[in-house]
C-alpha cells in the first residue's frame, strides 16, 4: 500500500490533479493494488477546480479466481471550470466493456441448479416480434404433458394457445398474467423433470440472452472498449447539467422586464406598470415611444391585454389513456408501412345489383328449404372478386425486390371489425368454392375473430382483400389501404336506389347501384390492368348467373 501511495504522489500522470488525489486517494491506490492489470490506464483530467456531483456513479465488478480476488472500479466524474464552461472527465479501466455483463452473470448464473428448460416467447406469425401473456392455464408446481395448454399468448393477429412440448413440471413462471411487450425468444417460464427440483427455482432469474457469451469473451480479452460505449458513458454523466441550467435560468428571463432608462423614468413619473406594455424595441425592449403611445391611448393596452391573459388560461382537457393492444400496434405499423412505401391509386365503378339481389333471394329460398345458412351480398362479392382475379391474374400478385410474384391460388382476405381490433381472416381458393361453402367459412372465421381465437392458418397466405363498409354501416364509398404484401384491396360501399332511363324511350325506372373502389399498387398494377379487373368484377355482379357456370 505504501508503494502504491508513493507512485500516486510522484507519477507525472497525477501531477496536475491535486484535488483528485485529495478526494479519490483511496480509489487510485486501489487501482494500483490487488494485482491490478498492468494494462490498466487512468485518463488524465485537466481542470481548474474539481467539483464532484451528487450524480457521480461508481460501478464495481468483481471477478474471482482460485488464488486471488481482483477488483476494478470505474468512476464517471463531471467537472466544471471557474469561467462557466464545463468538461466531462472519466477515470476508467480498459476492461469496462465487461463490467456490467459480469455483474449480471453473477446474479443470474445457472451454477448449482438442476437440469431445466427455459421456455421462450414463441414466434407465432411471420410479422410477430413481441407478444403478451393473456393468462396462464397452468400454475407453478403443476405437472405438464405434451399437448397440454400452458398459457394463452396474444400475438399481433389473435390470441393463441401455447402447448407443452414434453413431460415435466412447471417450476417457475417468469412472465405472469397480463405481461405485455415480451420479445420473441425471451424466457417466460422454466420447466424441470423432477418434482423435487421445483423449490430450487423459487428465486430463479433468467440470464439475459447473449450475455453469457459476451462476458466470456470480454473477460478473456483485455482490449479497450469501443468508442461508442465511452461516449455513451460521458453523455449520461453530462446530460443532467443542461437540465439544471435551463431550469434555473428560465424564471429569471421570464420575470425580468427589459426597458431603456428613459422609458423607465417616464413610466415611474406617470405611474405606468411596465408589465402592461409590450415593447417594440430590439428583443422586445420597452422604449420611450411605447410609454408615450400607452399614455396617448389612455391605458387601452391594459384593457386589451386583460382578455388575452384571461383567454390564455384554457381549462385542462379531460381524457383517458387507452393502452395499445398488440393487434392495434401491429395494425398501425403495417398500415403506416403500406401508405409510406406503396404508391396507391384508386379506381371506382358503380354496378347495378338488381339481378344480384334477385338471385340471392332465389338461392336463400333453396337454402331455407334444405336447412342451409343464408347467403349474403358480401358472399357474392367475394365470389365475384375471386373469379375476376382468376380472369385478370396480374392483380393477384405482389411486389418483391427481384420480381413481381403472381400467385396461382386465389385466397381472399375478408376484413372483420371486432372489439379487439381489425382482423382479416382468409378464404382459401375462393374461386373454386361454391357460394354455400364461402358463406359458411366467412361466418365461422368472423365468429373466431370476434372471440379472438383465430389461428395463424386462419389469416395467413391471402393474395387479395375485400373490405365491406356498405352493408354493415351504410358507407356510400371509401378508399381502403392495401394490406401488404398484396397489391390490391376492394372497398365495397352501400347500395342505393337511383332513377335511370328504361328501355322504353322517355321513360325511367328505379335501379339499385353500389360503389366499388379498387386500391392498386402502381408498381404491380397499371391503370389499364386495374380497369380491366373492375370491368370483369362488374360483369359478374351485373350478370350473377355467370358465377354459377
Amino acid at each position: 500500500m505504501s508503494y502504491a501511495s508513493h507512485i500516486i504522489h510522484h507519477s507525472k500522470k497525477f501531477r496536475n490533479a491535486p484535488n483528485l488525489l485529495r478526494h479519490d486517494h483511496a480509489l487510485l491506490v486501489r487501482c494500483f493494488s490487488h494485482n491490478a492489470q498492468p494494462a490498466t490506464d487512468i485518463r488524465k483530467v485537466h481542470h481548474h477546480s474539481y467539483m464532484p456531483l451528487a450524480s457521480e456513479r461508481v460501478c464495481r465488478s468483481f471477478s474471482s479466481s482460485p488464488t486471488s480476488l481482483s477488483g476494478t472500479f470505474t468512476r464517471d466524474v463531471s467537472t466544471a471550470l471557474n469561467m462557466g464552461s464545463s468538461i466531462s472527465g472519466s477515470v476508467y479501466n480498459n476492461q469496462i466493456s465487461c463490467l456490467q455483463g459480469q455483474l449480471r452473470r453473477g446474479f443470474s448464473s445457472d451454477a448449482g441448479l438442476p437440469p431445466h428448460q427455459e421456455i421462450g416467447m414463441p414466434s407465432l406469425s411471420p410479422t410477430m416480434s413481441e407478444g403478451n401473456i393473456a393468462r396462464w392455464l397452468k400454475k407453478e408446481g403443476d405437472k405438464v404433458s405434451p399437448g397440454e395448454v400452458l398459457c394463452e399468448v396474444e400475438t399481433d393477429k389473435a390470441t393463441v394457445e401455447m402447448e407443452s412440448m414434453e413431460d415435466g413440471y412447471l417450476a417457475k413462471i417468469v412472465q405472469g398474467d397480463g405481461t405485455q411487450g415480451i420479445k420473441v425468444g425471451e424466457v417466460i417460464a422454466i420447466t424441470v423433470e423432477d418434482e423435487e427440483d421445483i423449490a430450487k427455482f423459487k428465486d430463479y432469474t433468467p440470464s439475459t440472452s447473449g450475455s453469457g457469451g459476451d462476458v466470456a469473451k470480454g473477460s478473456s480479452d483485455s482490449s479497450p472498449p469501443p468508442p461508442p460505449k465511452k461516449e455513451a458513458v460521458e453523455k449520461s454523466v453530462a446530460s443532467p447539467e443542461p437540465k439544471t441550467s435551463k431550469s434555473s435560468a428560465a424564471p429569471s428571463s421570464e420575470d425580468r422586464i427589459f426597458a431603456s432608462p428613459l422609458a423607465r423614468s417616464l413610466a415611474e413619473e406617470h405611474k405606468v406598470p411596465l408589465s402592461s406594455i409590450k415593447g417594440t424595441g430590439p428583443d422586445g425592449r420597452i422604449v420611450k415611444a411605447d410609454i408615450e403611445e400607452y399614455l396617448a391611448s389612455g391605458g387601452k393596452q391594459v384593457s386589451e391585454a386583460a382578455p388575452k391573459a384571461k383567454g390564455a388560461a384554457a381549462p385542462a382537457l379531460d381524457y383517458t389513456d387507452i393502452p395499445h393492444s398488440q393487434i392495434r400496434k401491429v395494425t398501425a405499423s403495417r398500415l403506416l408501412f403500406s401508405k409510406q412505401t406503396i404508391p396507391h391509386y384508386y379506381l371506382t365503378v358503380d354496378t347495378c345489383v338488381d339481378k344480384l339481389v334477385e338471385l340471392r333471394g332465389q338461392l336463400n329460398s333453396l337454402q331455407e328449404a334444405t336447412g342451409g345458412k343464408r347467403i349474403s351480398i358480401n358472399d357474392l362479392v367475394i365470389k365475384a372478386a375471386a373469379l375476376a382475379l382468376q380472369k385478370v391474374p396480374q392483380v393477384n400478385s405482389s411486389w418483391t425486390d427481384d420480381c413481381i410474384r403472381q400467385y396461382h391460388n386465389v385466397n381472399i382476405n375478408v376484413a372483420v371489425q371486432t372489439d379487439n381490433g381489425l382482423f382479416v381472416p382468409v378464404v382459401r381458393d375462393a374461386n373454386k368454392k361454391g357460394l354455400t361453402r364461402i358463406s359458411e367459412e366467412v361466418k365461422q372465421l368472423a365468429q373466431k375473430a370476434k372471440e379472438n381465437s383465430l389461428k395463424p392458418e386462419d389469416y395467413e397466405g391471402g393474395t387479395f382483400t375485400v373490405s365491406n363498409l356498405g352493408g354493415p354501416f351504410g358507407i356510400k364509398q371509401f378508399c381502403a389501404i392495401i394490406n401488404p404484401p398484396q397489391s390490391g384491396i376492394l372497398a365495397i360501399g352501400s347500395a342505393e336506389k337511383r332513377v335511370v332511363p328504361s328501355s322504353v324511350p322517355e321513360q325511367y325506372k328505379f335501379a339499385s347501384f353500389l360503389s366499388a373502389t379498387l386500391s392498386c399498387d402502381h408498381r404491380v398494377i397499371d391503370g389499364a390492368i386495374g380497369a380491366e379487373w373492375l370491368k370483369a368484377f362488374k360483369g359478374y355482379i351485373e350478370n350473377p348467373e355467370s358465377m354459377l357456370l
